[in-house]
């Protein structure tokens, strides 16, 4: 249970942080202060709940360690429904801030017109599986030994921050279903009726990178 729950409090704090950013000071802060936003929250969560789930707040993440052979498949089960569960309260708490303070949005994902580049359904596709795959290749990286354990938590979310510069202009970056689904469900309309291609697309580009880093890592130090 203190995994399950660190992992709806991880995924809550990416949610509200990362997105709400977006939403409340989005246009002052821009690409980049958006990115940060991200990246920080990982950073965050990585040194309070690292030591109690792992900090994977995102099923793509949770789905590279599955097929890393290093959780079963009803643990998986188990993750994904805290940062579900986590990502919906993130996103309940955006809705209260859009009717207190007047904003709006929730930071959904889209392509075509609901991306600011207008990106087509299969641009989006390829974005996501190959922002996944980066995303989830440094995490296995720098996971795999004790000697970059320390500074995991500042190099994944440094690398979210990064993914994020290129990404929000083109689908809004998702690299997590969580995330994704969690601001669709509020936002509903084309949000909700395109989220399938932000959880199938990270998804494989998870897939994707727990291969590859099988295929080239070399003994672990």
């Amino acid at each position: 249970m203190k995994k399950f729950f660190a992992e709806i409090i991880g995924t809550f704090v990416l949610v509200l942080f990362g997105c709400g950013s977006a939403v409340v000071a989005g246009g002052s802060l821009g690409v980049l202060g958006i990115s940060m936003a991200f990246g920080l929250s990982i950073v965050a969560m990585a040194y309070v709940i690292g030591p109690i789930s792992g900090c994977h707040i995102n099923p793509a993440v949770s789905l590279a360690v599955l097929l890393s052979g290093k959780m079963k498949f009803a643990e998986f089960l188990y993750y994904v429904a805290a940062q579900v569960i986590g990502a919906i309260a993130g996103a309940a708490v955006i809705l209260l801030i859009n009717t207190a303070a007047g904003t709006s949005g929730f930071g959904a994902n889209g392509y075509s017109a609901a991306s600011a580049t207008n990106i087509t359904l299969w641009g989006a596709v390829v974005v996501e599986v190959v922002l996944t795959f980066v995303f989830v290749l440094a995490i296995l990286g720098v996971t795999r030994s004790k000697k970059t354990s320390k500074v995991a938590g500042i190099v994944i979310g440094l690398t979210l921050a990064l993914i994020h510069i290129l990404g929000i202009n083109l689908t809004g970056t998702s690299v997590n279903p969580a995330r994704s689904l969690g601001p669709a469900i509020f936002a509903g309309g084309i949000a909700l009726q395109q989220v399938w291609v932000f959880i199938a697309a990270p998804f494989a580009g998870s897939a994707l990178a727990a291969l590859v880093f099988r295929l080239v890592k070399t003994k672990e130090a």
